[in-house]
């Protein structure tokens, strides 16, 4: 709690799950990204959530259809939604605890280079049955409307493209720190180190 921004990869993780844990971070003054929501997880199978959504296009006001309720069809909207029925988001204390919640598809920067997290408790493989049957909410947007699957995986891909390059760098880059730190040598400064109480143990060989 209070660690500034979490971000919180969605991929894999149950939809109700996810957004309760959320909603409680969000209410104790912790700040919430939510990347990758297309790729969320709903229980059910692809046809009873369609249904479930398409009875829910029909609750509407009878006299303004303007004034609500909104049927959000972007994934990132639908999983804020969830959490906003989490919250007591009519209060100021809803209201800025609303405020905290940012939710996207992909990996849109900065976030794209900043550590992501998972929240066990939520995730479909602890919770899911094997056999159980279940959609993802990119697909089930789609179905209702949301436009831009093929965009979202586009970038994507590009995006993991980079990654992979930075993290190869970045193995590369600690194996030869790692080496100059083992071929380093020490013997002129630790008499003089050790005087003030310092330390350093001998590097543990590291395999060229």
């Amino acid at each position: 709690m209070f660690e500034g921004v979490i971000v919180v990869d969605g991929r894999a993780h149950m939809l109700g799950r996810l957004a309760s844990i959320v909603a409680k971070e969000l209410l104790c003054g912790q700040p919430v990204v939510v990347v990758r929501t297309e790729q969320i997880v709903v229980s059910g199978s692809l046809v009873r959530n369609k249904v479930k959504y398409t009875q829910f296009l029909k609750k509407r006001t009878n006299t303004n259809p303007k004034k609500g309720p909104i049927h959000y069809r972007s994934p990132a909207r639908m999983f804020w939604r969830t959490v906003r029925g989490m919250l007591p988001h009519k209060t100021f204390r809803g209201q800025q605890a609303m405020s905290r919640l940012q939710c996207f598809e992909g990996v849109p920067d900065p976030y794209d280079k900043m550590k992501k997290m998972v929240v066990p408790e939520a995730l479909k493989v602890m919770r899911l049955k094997p056999f159980r049957r279940f959609c993802v909410l990119g697909r089930l947007a789609s179905e209702f409307g949301w436009k831009h699957a093929d965009l979202i995986e586009k970038l994507e891909a590009k995006r993991r493209v980079k990654s992979a390059e930075f993290y190869a760098k970045k193995k590369t880059d600690a194996h030869q720190r790692a080496l100059a730190e083992n071929e380093a040598d020490l013997s002129a400064v630790l008499p003089k180190l050790e005087q003030f109480g310092h330390y350093i143990a001998p590097p543990e060989p590291v395999a060229a």
